[in-house]
């Protein structure tokens, strides 16, 4: 089971490095007229000022809002994990964050993350990039 665990968290990790790569070498490929167009927000694709679009807190505007109330997905037992970090978690805590994060839609990805930050519980690495990355491909399909 280890070895399984390990092959995906380092195949997640592979897939969001290139990601990332691509990315940039995209936003280097773009001429400063483009750049200066981008930097204005569109319609469909809203970044707060300053927001890098790389982590889950900016990747969409509703990931984390100061006046947002807090939403439980059927999920209350993860308020015993506030305030650790989430290297500290023992292998049942960490269990316990991904059998939550394996029964959500895509579609309550964001919200959940959201609800998480309020919440001060930390998400897994390896939960939080598998999170990253449906919260891009949810953005890429609007």
């Amino acid at each position: 089971m280890a070895p399984l665990l390990l092959f995906i968290s380092l195949t997640m990790l592979i897939v969001v490095l290139f990601e990332i790569r691509e990315r940039r070498r995209a936003r280097a490929q773009q001429s400063p007229d483009t750049q200066a167009s981008d930097s204005t927000p569109s319609s469909d694709n809203t970044r707060p000022e300053g927001c890098c679009g790389e982590h889950l807190v900016c990747e969409r505007e509703t990931l984390l809002q100061t006046n947002a109330q807090i939403e439980y997905y059927d999920d209350e037992e993860l308020d015993a994990l506030a305030g650790i970090a989430a290297e500290d978690y023992t292998p049942e805590q960490h269990e316990m964050v991904r059998a939550v994060f394996s029964t959500l839609q895509e579609s309550d990805v964001p919200g959940w993350c959201r609800s998480m930050q309020l919440r001060n519980i930390a998400l897994p690495e390896d939960i939080r990039e598998e999170a990253l990355l449906i919260v891009r491909e949810r953005r890429k399909i609007r």
